[in-house]
């Protein structure tokens, strides 16, 4: 079947309220969520200080672009949305947004693989062929509780640098990207590789990736053009309800 017959649209660039939305419904679908409490934050295109996140209480199986509510770098609306939000749970975002212009997206989640790995001192060992793709470009945080506070944002800010994914110790997973399918596409790989860990680890001794091929390691991290239009593909036949 041809790329026409598919209607695959092009991603270059694309950064949209209905991606947002669509990234909600795949952690759900993907069962990345973690009832109402993580955030996918998206930069409004064309404003430098406002963006998208979701609405506090309501489900990601049942957020739709309109639902979106825009908020500045406080996490305070700035539209009429009849949505609330949860400005604490933004402290994250707002951090990295501020320090990273080409964070246009910022997608962090709280599963229990996720939560496994950042517990283990090791972090994310190099034991599969999809750790090699997060390890090309993974940084660490230690706990400092649940992140609330402004004055964590700094060190926040300095562990991440310019790397794509983030295991933030005792807490959970964050990944960063230039649309919103690039920063769902590191997520994918950073998280099938705690899963991939924490099974693995239940069995023998690990094996690790010898470092001259770990060295050769490629990131991932711009690959979301190439998995979004399918991702999309299969959002729309089981509920397009997102778009709305």
């Amino acid at each position: 079947m041809t790329a026409s017959a598919l209607n695959v649209p092009s991603l270059r660039g694309k950064v949209s309220p209905e991606d947002l939305a669509a990234a909600y419904r795949l952690v759900s679908l993907y069962k990345w969520e973690d009832l109402v409490f993580t955030h996918i934050s998206l930069r409004v295109p064309g404003a430098e200080d406002e963006f998208l996140i979701n609405p506090y209480g309501v489900f990601f199986d049942e957020i739709t672009a309109s639902s979106l509510v825009k908020i500045d770098l406080k996490g305070q609306k700035i539209d009429d949305s009849p949505f609330e939000v949860n400005p604490a749970g933004f402290v994250i975002h707002s951090a990295i947004h501020a320090a990273r212009h080409d964070a246009k997206c910022v997608l962090h989640t709280h599963t229990l693989n996720g939560v496994a790995v950042s517990a283990q001192r090791g972090g994310l060992r190099p034991i599969s062929q999809h750790s090699m793709f997060s390890l090309a470009s993974l940084a660490y945080h230690d706990f400092e509780g649940p992140a609330l506070n402004d004055d964590e944002k700094p060190r926040l800010v300095a562990d991440l640098g310019d790397k794509t994914s983030l295991i933030l110790r005792n807490h959970g997973l964050l990944t960063v990207g230039e649309t919103v399918a690039d920063a769902w596409v590191a997520m994918y790989y950073l998280e099938a590789s705690c899963a991939i860990q924490v099974r693995a680890q239940a069995g023998g001794e690990l094996i690790s990736v010898p470092k001259d091929v770990l060295d050769q390691a490629v990131s991932r991290q711009r690959q979301g053009a190439r998995v979004w239009p399918g991702l999309i593909r299969r959002l729309d036949r089981l509920d397009p309800s997102y778009q709305n």
